[in-house]
């Protein structure tokens, strides 16, 4: 008996042995140099940092080591996970003070931040500085970090999508003529006009897409771009990141700057910032989109198509209704890009009403189809009739017995929910985006965008008549307003004036389902109430998975939701009484840190709505709170406020809010 259990006690040390020699956990201590020149020695897995890098958040996200990460900048927004970590500031002035609560085992930083290396370089906390130059540091640098974390093989994958994406890109770009490649540029300021300079990561990034960028013999990656050599280039294609879209409309109507063939043919394409502005783990992915903007001719022969049209992985999902044979997320290449579509098979035919196609009869299945933004401008070629039927034919459905909808929000960002009371259950199945063509119906124009879209997909477990399926509609869009409404959703058109009732292209089907016979789904019923439910939770869900917004989002990030930035703020203070404009940025951002002042702002917001729709027309009181904010920041009474903020399409009652923060510093700084 005792040599038996010598023996299995043998065995399992030896399986222990072997798990632990494959573990990552014993590649620690890690010794390497970063982009300082510093040695770095980590000897754990870290539990506590702070992320003063976006590009460097996103990749420690997505080689799924986000937990570790305990505060970023309010710049740090993809992936959505980030955006409920705590906010230690801006990026060029984070405050040290919110840094150093936080206790952070390490922190990332790049060579911008002198402030943050005096303070704690000597300290006990690790600084890391891995600067992005290149495609190829982005790679390095999610080797890295998968080290760091004990995440190398997902680091890997990500890699190796990266280059495969680009690969393909690579491939495509091939069969166009160099004669045929376009001279791109990437606008990145107006005053003066600046541009990458030649050996930046985003003139490599343009190369990639099959682009040729300037030689201006500058190098850096940011230069400026003299009117002369504007022209003497000639951009066919310009591109931007999308907050400085407005500015660029009026700098195009120059004299000059104007006369250039991108400007003449409209070829003005602009893009999240998070895409542009740095090269980290979508960098395949923007490259695909921007190649595809540039391209877009080019790349809708179906001929010159590198991949194989065909679904190439799925993944089932579990909806619990009698009637459905199967429902899951087909994945497929489309135009060389990788499309997602939602396919729920029926066990028999069933009718249903749709907002896109009408009252539908004999439907074998329902669906909803993510195209990327690489097919976006391809499929506004073919319109939705060409789109549907590349679709159908993919997946192999048939418009006859089909009807599904489309959207540009991520399918694997899809929302279920569930409603139920005694017997009675809906399910909704909600995909989201609303950061590109929300809209306030009754104020906004009308007009066509690429897809942002609100999509909405409603499965009852009992039979809806005709009657109770559009009334259905009606229940389901209360809902979903109620949602964008309660979220502080706003407009993508006037912003800073409305909060958005839906997307310019949003659309609903519900199913007529089996079971007991119900006719009426208004508010009034049961039905409605679970339709209604259901869809709330579906929609403000999936507009976190999708755009990382929800109801405590931070003051920074609601503020650029209305397109004011911090930096833009202090550029339009009308004198030259503050001091250098980075310092006050840095002051400002400190003073919204504080529960205080960004409490007060957030107040602001509220009554600003309020105030602009006529249910609020006294600011008596509101004014003298106004001048009591700027003198506890300033430390000492005022006798009358300065008008500082220079911006003029923002709202007067967030304007007065804004110009109390301003006045609070300026008097701050003249005390004696």
């Amino acid at each position: 008996m005792k040599s038996i259990i010598k023996l299995y006690t043998e065995i399992l040390l030896t399986l222990l042995v072997i798990l632990l020699s494959a573990s990552p956990a014993l590649s620690y201590p890690l010794e390497f140099t970063d982009s300082g020149g510093k040695i770095i020695i980590i000897n754990k897995k870290p539990e506590s940092v702070v992320s003063l890098v976006p590009s460097i958040t996103e990749i420690i996200f997505k080689i799924g080591a986000g937990d570790s990460i305990k505060a970023v900048t309010y710049h740090d927004t993809y992936p959505p996970n980030a955006a409920s970590k705590e906010i230690v500031g801006g990026f060029f002035s984070p405050s040290l003070k919110a840094i150093e609560a936080v206790q952070p085992d390490i922190i990332f930083l790049s060579r911008l931040h002198k402030k943050v290396m005096k303070k704690f370089g000597r300290g006990k906390y690790k600084l890391i500085d891995l600067e992005t130059d290149s495609i190829s540091d982005s790679y390095k640098n999610i080797y890295l970090l998968g080290n760091i974390f004990n995440k190398e093989e997902n680091a890997a994958v990500i890699v190796d999508e990266i280059k495969n994406r680009l690969k393909v890109i690579e491939k495509k770009i091939s069969k166009i003529p160099k004669s045929k490649r376009k001279r791109v540029l990437r606008l990145m300021g107006l005053d003066p006009v600046m541009t990458p300079g030649d050996d930046s990561f985003q003139n490599e990034m343009i190369r990639a897409a099959g682009g040729i960028p300037p030689v201006l013999g500058k190098k850096g990656n940011i230069v400026v771009i003299t009117k002369e050599e504007w022209v003497e280039f000639n951009p066919q294609v310009i591109y931007g990141c999308g907050r400085n879209r407005e500015t660029a409309k009026k700098f195009f109507n120059r004299p000059g700057w104007e006369d250039v063939d991108a400007v003449k043919n409209s070829k003005i394409f602009y893009f999240p910032c998070d895409l542009t502005c740095r090269a980290s783990t979508n960098t395949g992915y923007f490259v695909s989109w921007l190649s595809s903007a540039i391209y877009t001719d080019e790349f809708s022969k179906k001929k010159d198509q590198v991949l194989e049209e065909k679904v190439f992985k799925s993944r089932h999902l579990d909806i619990d209704l009698d009637y459905i044979k199967d429902a899951r997320i087909l994945y497929s290449h489309i135009h060389d890009f990788q499309n997602k579509t939602l396919v729920i098979d029926f066990k028999k035919p069933l009718s249903l009403v749709s907002t896109l196609e009408g009252e539908r009869k004999g439907i074998e299945s329902v669906g909803n189809h993510y195209s990327p933004p690489p097919c976006w401008r391809i499929g506004h070629k073919s319109g939705i009739k060409g789109v549907r039927e590349r679709v159908y034919q993919v997946i192999g459905k048939s418009e006859k017995n089909s009807s599904f909808l489309f959207t540009g929000a991520d399918m694997d960002n899809l929302a279920i929910k569930k409603q139920g009371f005694k017997e009675m259950e809906v399910r909704a199945l909600v995909t989201a985006g609303v950061k590109l063509n929300a809209v306030r119906m009754s104020r906004d124009v009308g007009r066509y965008y690429e897809p942002g879209t609100i999509n909405i997909i409603l499965l009852p477990n009992m039979k809806l008549t005709s009657r109770a399926m559009n009334r259905a509609i009606i229940s389901a869009t209360e809902a979903k307003t109620a949602a964008l409404m309660d979220m502080d959703i706003r407009s993508s058109y006037s912003s800073k004036l409305h909060r958005a009732t839906g997307t310019g292209t949003d659309n609903i089907i519900v199913v007529e389902g089996e079971g007991i016979r119900i006719d009426s789904s208004g508010g009034h019923t049961k039905m409605g109430e679970l339709i209604s439910k259901a869809v709330y939770e579906g929609i403000q869900e999936a507009i976190y998975k999708q755009n990382g917004l929800y109801t405590g989002r931070n003051i920074f990030q609601r503020l650029k939701e209305r397109r004011i930035s911090m930096y833009g703020l202090v550029s339009s203070v009308k004198c030259n009484c503050m001091p250098e404009k980075n310092k006050t940025v840095g002051s400002l951002e400190e003073l919204l840190l504080d529960p205080l002042y960004s409490g007060f702002i957030e107040s602001a917001l509220a009554l600003s709505d309020d105030y602009e729709k006529g249910l609020l027309d006294n600011l008596y009181a509101y004014n003298l709170q106004c001048v009591r904010i700027a003198e506890k920041i300033a430390g000492k009474k005022i006798t009358e406020l300065k008008d500082l903020v220079g911006t003029d399409n923002i709202p007067v009652v967030l304007k007065s809010a804004l110009n109390a923060l301003f006045n609070g510093i300026y008097f701050r700084k003249n005390s004696i």
